[in-house]
């Protein structure tokens, strides 16, 4: 008789209208609403991965400021960065790019 009387308990808790209301609220802003539980995750996830893209290009500007920095009082390392960075030369001269075994791809 008792597990009739929890059976019916339960049964008039679960058919509840304000039970209900409550459940399919928390269904439909959890799935369904535009503010919802997942949109929410999704847009955190964007928000850490564009928090580490500004570090990361932080971190970039200060070297590159740094460099700027040093060209700019000391102006014979304008030379020593184009043959190094960009393989520039003088007119009157060859360059030979050597390679490693290493840094060549293989198939």
């Amino acid at each position: 008789m008792e597990s009739n009387q929890k059976t019916r308990v339960w049964y008039t808790f679960l058919w509840n209208k304000y039970f209900l209301f409550g459940l399919l609220f928390v269904i439909w802003m959890t799935f369904f609403d535009q503010n919802s539980y997942l949109l929410h995750r999704e847009l955190n996830r964007e928000i850490d991965n564009l928090k580490k893209d500004i570090e990361y290009y932080q971190e970039n500007l200060k070297q590159e400021k740094a460099e700027i920095n040093y060209l700019e009082h000391h102006p014979e390392a304008y030379e020593k960065l184009a043959r190094e960075k960009y393989l520039m030369k003088r007119e009157d001269e060859t360059i030979f790019l050597i390679e490693l075994k290493d840094s060549i791809p293989t198939k």
